[in-house]
């Protein structure tokens, strides 16, 4: 049984880029690292589609880690306020006798 080969993003990014870029023909590429014509075809499409992503604003990047900060701080607070009422029910719950035992 063939095992399939596994490549990088790295791997598939630059492969992509030297046949987009005209370095290599996607022929060329294919038979350098004895692949398919389509899946370079397929790799080029997906560098295409998220090269926006590559670009990312800064501005909207900081927009995320703050809300992720403060949604993290939330949670922390949350966990402790239940911490505090489990603890609080358990001493309720606890059966007491006469002489505090």
């Amino acid at each position: 049984m063939t095992r399939r080969r596994r490549f990088t993003p790295q791997f598939k990014a630059q492969v992509a880029l030297d046949v987009m870029g005209g370095a290599k023909s996607a022929a060329e590429a294919c038979r350098e690292y004895n692949l398919k014509p389509s899946v370079v075809s397929e790799w080029q499409a997906t560098l295409m589609a998220n090269a926006a992503n590559a670009v990312d604003d800064p501005a909207a990047r900081s927009q995320e880690r703050e809300r992720i900060a403060e949604l993290e701080r939330m949670v922390g607070r949350q966990t402790m306020e239940l911490e505090v009422r489990k603890k609080g029910s358990d001493i309720l719950d606890s059966p007491q006798t006469r002489n505090g035992r």
